[in-house]
């Protein structure tokens, strides 16, 4: 049995598995004071309204990532420091660990660590790794087992301020269906062929629209010459050559 291994049999599952350690809290409490037994039975003091920090709409920070550049990244959406397990909590159920490997290959056993401490608390578990040194190969490929094997899900980020957007979006997204990021397909056919088009680099959108007022047809565009092609305009040499070459493409091998 290797450390992984060793890890994941070490891991202690919470009174409530996969259930975050922030509870919700209300947006706001009442507090009334008693009568004064002096004062008459019918008069009150007037009662005071304490607010409270909504938490559910920040993102959670653990004290040990303060100074971290990251934060500087974390724009459209409120953060502040509180007493968490994970390096952030992004959502009821959703948490990030943040590991630079530099720091990893000096500390290796940090990550071990780390996940000991957090068990099985959280649904989404992130693993947001910066990338700071010139061959990770060896490292992501260790990391990435940890993953596999303690149910995480990998982000690399290549500076502090990319890390930080990673973090900003599992925010932002929190409570998005799924359907709200996934690729939309195309309801018409010009934009399929719009899109097909755009696949050939350089060839923008603006380019394809061009075209196909031209031709009309797919089938017209990848039949003219490379001559009448040059004859679009908006199309310089380097297009009409790119378009024409993917248009007489042999497929067939």
């Amino acid at each position: 049995m290797d450390d992984d291994d060793e890890l994941l049999a070490s891991l202690k599952l919470p009174s409530a598995p996969k259930q975050a350690a922030v509870s919700k809290e209300k947006s706001t409490s009442t507090i009334t004071s008693a009568t004064s037994s002096t004062a008459p039975a019918t008069s009150t003091e007037t009662p005071v309204v304490v607010a409270k920090v909504n938490k559910s709409n920040c993102v959670l920070v653990n004290p040990k990532q303060r100074g971290n550049p990251l934060l500087k990244a974390i724009q459209n959406i409120p953060w502040e420091y509180d007493d968490i397990v994970p390096d952030y909590v992004v959502g009821a159920s959703a948490c990030v660990l943040f590991l630079s490997l530099r720091y990893h290959n000096l500390n290796p056993d940090y990550i071990h660590a780390r996940l000991k401490l957090l068990g099985k608390m959280y649904e989404l578990r992130v693993l947001l790794v910066q990338i700071d040194i010139q061959e990770p190969q060896n490292a992501l490929k260790h990391l990435t087992r940890i993953c596999l094997l303690a149910d995480l899900t990998l982000m690399l980020a290549w500076n502090p301020e990319e890390a930080g957007r990673i973090v900003e979006k599992y925010k932002l997204f929190e409570n998005r269906p799924p359907d709200w990021i996934m690729e939309r397909a195309e309801k018409y056919p010009h934009e399929k062929i719009v899109r097909a088009l755009t696949s050939i680099k350089p060839v923008n959108q603006t380019d394809a629209m061009i075209l196909l007022q031209n031709y009309g047809t797919l089938g017209k565009l990848i039949n003219t010459s490379e001559e009448k092609l040059s004859m679009c305009s908006g199309l310089g040499p380097r297009k009409v050559k790119k378009l024409h070459k993917t248009f007489n493409e042999n497929f067939r091998k």
